[in-house]
């Protein structure tokens, strides 16, 4: 459990940093990379699989899925 409080920590800490000079394909990668990460982590604890496992497939899975998604044309 402490792996996955360090991941879930270091993922906040990456989501939460200044992203002022990435493009939107960036910021939506690293935050789908962290929001992944978190999930994964949990879902990990909660299934009784190890968290860290979670965290990184989440993570990984999470930062494909947001440098994949394209913006929205208004």
């Amino acid at each position: 459990m402490r792996y996955a409080k360090i991941g879930l920590l270091m993922a906040m800490l990456a989501a939460a940093s200044a992203c002022s000079n990435m493009s939107d394909q960036q910021q939506r990668a690293l935050s789908g990379g962290a929001i992944g990460a978190g999930g994964g982590a949990v879902l990990g604890a909660v299934a009784g699989f190890n968290p860290l496992v979670g965290a990184l497939v989440g993570g990984g899975a999470g930062a494909a899925v947001g440098a994949l998604t394209a913006e929205p044309h208004h």
